[in-house]
């Protein structure tokens, strides 16, 4: 657990520092670290598929542990790890560095006019976001009792969609930050409610990867359409109704 959480904190900050660093675009320089760790997984692995088990690594998440608890109470689990998890990051960024680094996030320039080391922020919240990431794959990984170097293809799409349908459906509800970070859980759960949905009704499942991009898009979409709407409907002052 905590050396897979320190490799993907390893892995952000080579994403960062190649953006802060060496002016790579943000999106290019993850591409990058992704090609390279492909190789690096594979090499760890010493091939592309690996079963993974107690006899032969300490493992913290097994079924061989938790079977009976694991599939009769799965929301239970899951809960538990997410209230975990939102705490130590309500915690985090209710920090002075935590605040820096949402203020960095959310104003930049304002940020870096009020003395705030801002491509140390970048660097840091990359390297909290894939340690996260890192810290979810030993999960699934132990969960399922395998590794596989493909096995996190498509997952940044997911997440993009989660958040996104999250942001796009609770934003003007939760207020509290907690709740905000909580709402990308929920935007996950929406996420696979459709998929599964899609898939009742007798959808192709090889076309999944459209589905989640349509499904992405249309969200991306629709802070655009409230603004547009907004701007072309919204009720002129009376002053400027009679100067008009």
């Amino acid at each position: 657990m905590e050396p897979a959480f320190i490799a993907g904190l390893v892995a952000g900050a080579i994403t960062g520092l190649l953006h802060t660093l060496m002016g790579i675009p943000p999106i290019l320089a993850g591409i990058l670290t992704q090609l390279s760790l492909y190789s690096i997984n594979l090499k760890i692995i010493g091939k592309a598929n690996q079963s993974i088990n107690v006899n032969q690594t300490d493992l913290l998440v097994s079924l061989r542990w938790v079977k009976e608890f694991a599939f009769h109470n799965p929301i239970i689990t899951v809960s538990v790890v997410l209230i975990v998890l939102i705490a130590l990051l309500y915690w985090f960024f209710g920090t002075e560095m935590g605040c820096s680094v949402r203020a960095t996030g959310i104003n930049q320039n304002m940020s870096r006019a009020q003395g705030i080391n801002t491509n140390f922020n970048k660097v840091l919240g990359i390297m909290l976001s894939n340690g996260l990431v890192a810290l979810s794959g030993t999960f699934l990984a132990q969960y399922q009792g395998f590794a596989d170097v493909k096995m996190g293809q498509g997952a940044i799409v997911i997440g993009l969609a989660a958040m996104i349908i999250g942001e796009a459906l609770f934003s003007k509800i939760f207020k509290n930050f907690a709740l905000r970070l909580l709402s990308v859980a929920f935007g996950s759960i929406i996420y696979y409610i459709v998929i599964q949905a899609v898939i009742t009704v007798g959808f192709d499942a090889n076309l999944l990867k459209l589905l989640s991009a349509v499904i992405v898009a249309i969200f991306l979409a629709i802070p655009y359409w409230k603004r547009k709407y907004a701007q072309r409907y919204v009720k002129k002052p009376k002053g400027e109704q009679k100067n008009a």
